[in-house]
């Protein structure tokens, strides 16, 4: 039984684990960088090591001082969080070498779905929806030009290794995919040291559709409803809901089902999430599976009643998942918000600094995830997230209602963050009525003055 896990993250995540595991009863180790010696994960945790300098290459990508942590604090199992190594199928096969417990899949899924274009010849296989497009990396221009062709423009070029928007690029004409076609390579090579590139038919103005897998290591798995995730700026997510107000109960069920199927081809075991495109005609297609907990866990599990993290610490035992697809029953809406130290006025730039005042807002219905307090620095070497503004209600009129007020409540000073571009966007009327696609944000900020945020 696992009783002492490391946490190989930062910020708001390894506060979440951190929680889950003092419940269990489990003790916990934070590793942390010189940067965030005074980050509250470092303060809550039972206890800390500092494994590098600020930069992640230093510290958060180091796999051997983060096993070399583990050992020495003689810990049972890591869990990864996401981002930074959660998706790195060396570093759970070193887990695994080592003895520890990796809390996630099995290095073998992580490699196998880690690899877009394997992960869609695994689900096709299994006859899972996938949208159109090469049958795997493409090296050559020539060879590029005639696949998009036959697939018919619009087309969409994407890193094999790929995420968070890198490596991606859109072709509407010949011309214009010859230079794509390079650039999305170049890009792919610097962001992940592997500048293979696939092929796929652009499915314009869809809905981001992605469904919560859990799968334990007795064969069983279930999915936990979908989280609608259109609202995207750059193909980084702002905003995400559960249930999509978009999906009705029949392609619901259809689509979940589906999903299962798709965990199930990869042997897949742990949390999980299946991702989909949707068209406004509901046709869907598979678009990748992300091999770890997601950032916006929480809106499902405010709309399930289950606690994930606590889940995938339960698989990572062994133990049985507790119950069955007809047990999964959604009887509410949560939004969340992810709050970042941006300023939407001036594009987007990242805004670190120290924060000279921090309320959070509470009531009912309100969950705030957050690593920052009055006093604290941002630093300005990893991702600007600060937080996650989860708010829910018995119906997605009520979530929004009190999303908008938790909003207003939100105080945060000295830096520049995305609480008042959230705050326009909850009383905007295509997000209202639930028509937000992942155009929605290009469209918002060419007709929102800039003097609102």
């Amino acid at each position: 039984m696992i009783q002492k896990v490391l946490i190989a993250n930062r910020g708001e995540i390894a506060l979440r684990v951190i929680r889950a595991c003092r419940e269990m009863g489990i003790k916990t180790l934070a590793v942390y960088s010189e940067a965030d010696v005074q980050s509250l994960h470092v303060q809550l945790a039972d206890e800390a090591i500092c494994i590098g300098g600020p930069k992640s290459a230093d510290s958060y990508l180091r796999s051997d001082r983060i096993i070399s942590a583990a050992e020495i604090a003689d810990v049972d199992a890591i869990h990864p969080g996401y981002g930074f190594l959660s998706e790195n199928a060396k570093f759970a096969e070193q887990c695994e070498s080592c003895n520890i417990k990796f809390i996630g899949p099995k290095s073998k899924s992580i490699r196998m779905m880690g690899d877009k274009s394997i992960a869609k010849d695994t689900v096709r296989k299994a006859g899972v929806p996938i949208v159109p497009g090469s049958d795997g990396p493409i090296e050559s221009e020539t060879e590029a030009v005639k696949v998009a062709r036959k697939i018919g423009y619009p087309v969409i070029i994407k890193a094999v290794a790929g995420g968070g928007g890198r490596g991606m690029r859109i072709a509407h004409n010949d011309v214009s995919f010859a230079k794509e076609f390079h650039v999305a390579r170049n890009e792919a090579e610097k962001a992940f040291g592997n500048g293979s590139v696939y092929i796929e038919k652009y499915i314009q103005n869809p809905r981001h559709i992605e469904f919560q897998i859990l799968a334990d290591s007795h064969g069983k798995v279930i999915h936990l409803g979908e989280r609608d995730c259109s609202v995207q700026r750059r193909h980084q997510k702002l905003i995400e809901e559960a249930p999509s107000p978009f999906l009705t109960a029949d392609l619901r069920k259809k689509m979940g089902k589906v999903a299962v199927k798709a965990a199930e081809a990869a042997s897949y075991e742990n949390a999980g999430t299946i991702e989909f495109l949707v068209d406004a005609k509901g046709n869907y297609y598979f678009i990748e599976m992300n091999t770890r907990v997601q950032v916006e866990h929480p809106v499902t599990e405010e709309v399930t009643g289950i606690d994930l993290i606590k889940q995938q610490i339960r698989i990572a035992n062994g133990e049985k998942l507790e119950f069955d697809q007809s047990d999964i029953k959604i009887e509410k809406h949560a939004i969340e918000c992810r709050i970042n130290a941006e300023d939407p006025a001036r594009n987007f730039t990242p805004s670190p600094g120290t924060i000279s005042l921090y309320y959070a807002p509470g009531g009912h219905g309100v969950r705030i995830d957050s690593h920052a307090y009055s006093g604290y620095t941002i630093p300005p070497y990893y991702d600007s997230m600060i937080g996650k503004l989860i708010c829910f209600g018995p119906t997605r009129k009520v979530a929004l209602q009190r999303s908008y007020r938790a909003l207003s409540e939100y105080l945060v000073r000295g830096i520049k963050t995305t609480i008042p571009l959230h705050k326009a966007i909850m009383s905007d009327p295509t997000f209202i009525e639930g028509k937000a696609t992942t155009a929605y944000m290009e469209d918002f900020m060419s007709r929102t003055p800039t003097d609102l945020f």
